[in-house]
């Protein structure tokens, strides 16, 4: 989906500032075209001189039409898609501090602002966040007389009883090529590990990780509780579409799955995500950035016109209607505060100690589209874990080497 806001004509000295930015919406009602439209009315109105042209795209095809522009020597002004470390590495990005008040730098999320930098320099700006929580359906617990699991073996005996039950889907662990490296962040989060060790190198095939896929095979998926669906060839749409359908007794999911669930009917709880001996220490965090580049050479304008988007109303606006999460200090207080927010604060709580993707890794988007084409093969029968997990630790590490 594309468009244009429109802007009156005005002087010669009128800056045109062209932004190109991710769709979170899932129909034409609710394109995050109208959320660009008004916002752009409305700070043409207060800055005359600056004029605001946004495209927006599916996230199926935003970044590739970014780096297409950017490529033929045509980038955007500024760019809200999913990563922002390879253009920084490549030098063509402003740093944030050459853009940005001081006041509403400062206003961003500690570790959001930190995963935005290379080489301590913050060049991404979070633009939207979401954490996320084990979704379980409430009838299906009830008529299986279970209750939420807290640790990985409860969630195997939960699965069990779900499947007795007829559950067609007990655990669904999407492991499909759409989002699979969440999926295993989520799962090495949950056992005590991460892609990266505490310095920020490569770890995928350490013991912990091992482990948490030894059990993902052995007890849940070679004990057939994960559905019908090979995890695999499941992606997260199909798992999130089953869940609202009320196929799927537990699943990990982000905000947006409450209101696919609510829109459907279905009664869910949400809990913090089991680990090996009682509840995760920490979720993972997902952030998508805003850039600036350089080319055009419009740092001045591109600043006054960010300001006004980190303001605490238009974070909030932008949070709300789309059941994200906040990247500000000021907007983040004001929700967890707002009892309209309620149905979020489960997340909120969890954004403090989430951990995020290393986006500040150059070679984390070649490395994720490793993981999304290989992970799922951890699990098929006779497969060995640690031999798949290993295999992409090379990859990554000749991609980190190569950059």
């Amino acid at each position: 989906m594309a468009g244009a806001l429109t802007a009156c004509s005005g002087g010669s000295g009128d800056v045109t500032l062209k932004l190109v930015a991710a769709d979170y919406g899932d129909s034409a009602a609710n394109s995050s075209q109208k959320y660009w439209d008004a916002l752009g009315a409305a700070f043409e109105q207060e800055h005359p001189g600056i004029k605001v042209e946004v495209d927006v795209y599916n996230w199926k095809v935003v970044d590739a039409k970014v780096k297409q522009l950017v490529d033929g020597g045509h980038a955007p002004d500024m760019a809200q898609i999913g990563a922002y470390s390879d253009y920084a590495a490549a030098d063509k990005l402003y740093p944030v501090g050459n853009l940005l008040d001081v006041p509403t730098q400062a206003d961003f999320l500690p570790q959001l602002a930190d995963a935005g930098k290379v080489d301590d320099v913050q060049y991404g700006m979070p633009f939207a966040s979401s954490t996320r929580l084990l979704f379980y359906n409430k009838k299906l617990f009830k008529d299986a007389g279970i209750t939420p699991p807290t640790t990985w073996a409860e969630l195997a005996a939960d699965a069990k009883a779900l499947k007795a039950h007829g559950v067609r889907y007990p655990y669904a662990l999407p492991l499909g090529t759409e989002e699979a490296q969440a999926e295993t962040m989520i799962w090495m989060l949950s056992g005590g590990a991460a892609y990266t060790d505490d310095v920020g190198s490569y770890a995928i095939d350490s013991q912990r990780n091992v482990d948490t896929f030894d059990f993902l095979k052995d007890d849940l998926v070679g004990k057939g509780l994960t559905g019908p669906t090979p995890p695999g060839k499941l992606n997260r749409a199909q798992a999130f579409a089953a869940f609202a359908k009320g196929e799927v007794g537990m699943l990990n999911g982000h905000p947006t799955l409450m209101q696919m669930a609510a829109g459907k009917g279905i009664d869910y709880g949400t809990v913090q995500l089991p680990g090996p001996d009682g509840p995760a220490k920490s979720t993972m965090g997902v952030a998508d950035w805003m850039m600036a580049f350089k080319q055009n050479g419009h740092a001045k304008e591109i600043g006054t016109f960010l300001n006004y988007v980190y303001s605490e109303k238009n974070v909030l606006d932008f949070s709300r209607e789309y059941d994200l999460l906040p990247v500000t200090n000021s907007a983040s207080d004001t929700m967890a505060a707002a009892k309209e927010d309620k149905k979020l604060w489960p997340f909120l709580d969890q954004l403090s100690n989430s951990e995020l993707y290393p986006v500040g890794n150059t070679s984390w988007p070649s490395v994720s589209a490793d993981i999304k084409k290989e992970i799922g093969s951890a699990v098929a029968p006779n497969s060995s874990p640690a031999a798949v997990l290993g295999r992409i630790q090379n990859e990554a590490a000749a991609a980190e080497s190569a950059e």
